[in-house]
Parts: structure tokens; C-alpha cells; sequence
């Protein structure tokens, strides 16, 4: 998580030791675990193999299978750029780790069966070899982070950051954004401008000012500051000279922020048309095998969710319908993918004559509108489990940003004025809940301010989908639905 100090006396605290790493070394670390995780799950393999079936084998061929497996899956670790960004977009971007091993595994024992050597090869330890491989590649994802964490504390490992640019939009931005990468070996130790008649000193966004460029030179002359950010949206080439040369005689690392990142999508890359290179801006999420894999999980979760809470989806129907006059199900009109409308349902939790199908009022703590039955399936978002139908008929996901209605507001503004880009969250499917949801914003949104935190947490999922970043979310919900008093 981002780290933000307190006061200079923490600054001080945060001096490197004499040999000390930056981000860069933790890709050096993940890979290590991996070679190790490959070799420690031949031998547990063997072992295991040995106290389960004790059968001879050609221990010759194993070896040379194993390593070729080893050799196939690095490559597609590498082919795929997963050690780039090891701990970063919320922590979840290296766990295709196991779907990789797996194709390379897939690959190689195709292979071997090809050539009719399959005779000679044993099933079982292939099982094994397979299984311990996997359990420990899982395991040693959250060890590496755990190892970071130590290291980072420990001063080992660090990446102290100073963002050059006060605007009032920009630098929130840019703070906002790094706290949503979740990196552990992050600092921001504070802010820096030339335009000091038009700062406040004193703090920024709880980030201190540190002076200008010749103040900003001095403090990483002292060896305490990694990387300087510069955040001028608007910033001229003259302005980013001066600047650069400036920097350029002191050791450290300079990058520019560019007001794409900022204002459109944290994902923007250099793509090619042939050899003609493009910027690209926004690109199409969840394509390819990522959407196979999405729907395929939308379908089985729905499904088994259908059949495994069919007990409590009857009870909840009886509930409502021996409580209160009216429909179980309730139908309201939301925005869908590619901003279709969809009709979304729930079971009914207020009063028919008190309910409100646009959405446009919002629903607050304690609301007269909500039945007693009412209040308990809201508070344990039971009432959303129609919405199951809803993703067995293609409509919806299990996971993705919360579908609002068409009509849905946010003080005086309906959400498509109050919140910048907002339309982009509906180039995937709504889910039943998401990544704002488990991070604290599920209930009621009174305020623009949070509104915009919902939607940058949609935004973050939709440019970093996986399937275990799915899976994590899914988790946490179970939690929250027992920890959450954001929900009435």
C-alpha cells in the first residue's frame, strides 16, 4: 500500500541503507521463486509418488520432461511479459502463474504422447509433478510478498517518490492512482514546484511541500529521494527542459506523467500497424481467451449459485410474500455493456406504493421505505441474488462494476455530469459485485468526491481483469457481507 509520511521527522527515518534496491529487484526475486518453487516440486513429486504407488520408473526421462516443462513455462512467463509488473496493479497480475504453468505442462506432455514415448512415461508422477508444481507456484505469491514486506521495512528494498507539480487535479490524480497499484515498496515523501507564490506550504493532500526545483535538487543530492514524477498536465517543452536538465546532474530517476494516464486510462500503450506506431488510448477490455474464460466462469458460478442458495432464495420469496403486498421480484431499468439498458432484478424489499423504479432517489440509513424483511436481505445483499438469472442469460457478471440506474444521481448531477468518463465503466458487463464494493464503497453515494473513487475502482478492474483478481473479490464479498455496515 501507498505510504504517505506524516512529518520531516519521518522523512529522516526513511534514509536508505548503504546498499539498497529499488522496485526493480523483486522481478529478480519472483523468478528465483519460481526456479525454486520447479525444482522443490520435482523432488515433493518424487517423494510423494514414491509413498503413494513406490513403482519404478525411467528417472532419466522424468528429469529431462521436467525441465523441459520448467524451460516452456519460463519462456511464457517471458513471452508474456509477467515479470514486469510483479506486485503491481492491485497485486493480482502475476497470478496467470498458474495458468501458464499448466500450457506449458499441457504442451509438453502432448509432446511426448506425439512421439510415442507416452509407454515410458508414468501417469502418476506426471500427476504429482504437476500438482506439487502448481500448489507451490500459488503458495509462493503471497511468500514473495510477504518477503517484500520484511525486506521493505527492513530498508532493503524502496522506491521513494517526489511528484513535481501542484495542480490541484493532477497531483490528487496521480497520488489516487498509485495508492490503487497497492505497492508495498512505494513512498511518497512529498510534492515540489517552482510555482510557490501559488501553493500552500504547509501540506498537500496530505503530502508535504517540499520548495522548488533548486529545493528538490538539494533533497536528492542528500540520497533520499528514487524517482521524480513530473505531473504538469499542460506543461510546455521549455518548462519540461528546464526541468529535465536540471535533474539530469544528480543521480535519479525521471519520468513524466502524461496527462493520458491522468485523465483516460492507466493502460495506454504504443501499439503497431504493421511498423506505423500508434498511441493507444483506450483499448477493448476482456478480449480473446480472457472473455472464453470470463463467461465460462459467469456461467458454472451462476449456476452453481442457483442450485447451492436455492434454499435461501425460496425463503427470501416466502419472506417477502407473507410480509408485505406486492411482487417478489422487483425490475428496474439499469445501464448494461456498451451502455444497454438491461432490466436488472432483485427480490422487492420496500413498500410497492413507496418504491422508486427510475432509481433517482437514493436509498439512505433507515430508509421508511424498506420493509423489515427488506432491511435484513439488503444488509446481507441477499435481494441481489436474482440477478444470478441475470448472468445465466448473458446479461450481467458475477464480477464488475455495480449496474446503476439509468435516472441514478449523485447530489444534484445524474452521474454522467457529475463524474468524468463515467460512461467508460460499461465497456464490460455490470456485476452482481466489485472491486469498489470490497474496498469500501458499497452503499449509498452521497458525494461526488466518492462517486469518482467508485468509478476509478471500476475503471482499475476493467484495465486489469484476471481471474484470480475474480476469485480475490469474490472472497472478500463473502467477507464483507458479515464486516460491512455500508449497507442498508
Amino acid at each position: 500500500m501507498l505510504t504517505v509520511p506524516d512529518s520531516p521527522p519521518a522523512l529522516a527515518e526513511m534514509k536508505s541503507r548503504k546498499y539498497r534496491f529499488t522496485s526493480n529487484v523483486i522481478a529478480s526475486i519472483v523468478i528465483t521463486a519460481d526456479i525454486a518453487c520447479l525444482i522443490l516440486g520435482s523432488v515433493l513429486a518424487v517423494m510423494a509418488y514414491a509413498i503413494l504407488a513406490g513403482r519404478q520408473y525411467f528417472l532419466d526421462m522424468h528429469v529431462t520432461v521436467a525441465v523441459i516443462v520448467a524451460v516452456n513455462f519460463l519462456l511464457i512467463r517471458l513471452s508474456r511479459d509477467s515479470y514486469s509488473h510483479p506486485m503491481g496493479r492491485g497485486q493480482d497480475s502475476d497470478q496467470g502463474v498458474v495458468f501458464e504453468f499448466l500450457i506449458a505442462a499441457i504442451l509438453v506432455f502432448a509432446t511426448v504422447w506425439q512421439l510415442g514415448l507416452a509407454t515410458l512415461f508414468s501417469p502418476g508422477l506426471g500427476v504429482c509433478y504437476v500438482g506439487s508444481c502448481l500448489l507451490l507456484l500459488f503458495v509462493s505469491r503471497y511468500a514473495v510478498r510477504k518477503l517484500v514486506w520484511h525486506l521493505v521495512q527492513a530498508g532493503y528494498i524502496g522506491q521513494r517518490i517526489v511528484i513535481y507539480g501542484a495542480d490541484e487535479h493532477a497531483t490528487g490524480r496521480v497520488l489516487r492512482l498509485l495508492d490503487l497499484e497497492r505497492l508495498p515498496y512505494l513512498s511518497v515523501i512529498g510534492i515540489a514546484d517552482g510555482r510557490t507564490t501559488r501553493i500552500d506550504r504547509d501540506r498537500l493532500w496530505g503530502v508535504p511541500f517540499l520548495g522548488d526545483l533548486d529545493a528538490l535538487l538539494e533533497r536528492v543530492k542528500r540520497g533520499d529521494v528514487d524517482m521524480v514524477i513530473i505531473a504538469l498536465p499542460m506543461i510546455g517543452q521549455d518548462r519540461l527542459d528546464q526541468i529535465t536538465e536540471t535533474l539530469q546532474s544528480v543521480s535519479v530517476d525521471i519520468c513524466l506523467m502524461p496527462r493520458e494516464a491522468m485523465d483516460l486510462s492507466t493502460q495506454y500503450r504504443m501499439r503497431f500497424i504493421g511498423s506505423l506506431p500508434l498511441f493507444a488510448l483506450w483499448q477493448r477490455p476482456i478480449r480473446d481467451w480472457d472473455h472464453i474464460i470470463k463467461a465460462l466462469e459467469d456461467r458454472f458460478l451462476a449456476l452453481g449459485g442457483l442450485i447451492i442458495l436455492s434454499p435461501v432464495l425460496a425463503l427470501a420469496a416466502l419472506a417477502i410474500k407473507l410480509t408485505s403486498p406486492g411482487p417478489i421480484l422487483f425490475r428496474q431499468q439499469r445501464f448494461g455493456f456498451n451502455n444497454v439498458k438491461i432490466d436488472v432484478l432483485k427480490f422487492r424489499s420496500m413498500y410497492v406504493d413507496q418504491q422508486d423504479e427510475s432509481g433517482a432517489e437514493r436509498t439512505v440509513r433507515g430508509d421508511p421505505r424498506v420493509t423489515p424483511v427488506g432491511r435484513i436481505i439488503r444488509r446481507l445483499s441477499i435481494d441481489e441474488l436474482p440477478q444470478l438469472y441475470n448472468v445465466l442469460c448473458g446479461e450481467m457478471s458475477i464480477v464488475g462494476p455495480r449496474p446503476h440506474a439509468t435516472t441514478m444521481k449523485v447530489g444534484d448531477k445524474q452521474y454522467f455530469e457529475a463524474v468524468k468518463g463515467y460512461a467508460a465503466r460499461h465497456r464490460v458487463k455490470p456485476g452482481i459485485t466489485g472491486l469498489a464494493q470490497v474496498r469500501g464503497l458499497r452503499g449509498e453515494i452521497n458525494t461526488i468526491e466518492r462517486a469518482k473513487r467508485r468509478v476509478e475502482y471500476d475503471f482499475y478492474y476493467i484495465e486489469n481483469w484476471s481471474l484470480m483478481l475474480d476469485i480475490r473479490i469474490i472472497l472478500e464479498t463473502f467477507y464483507k457481507l458479515l464486516w460491512d455496515h455500508n449497507a442498508y
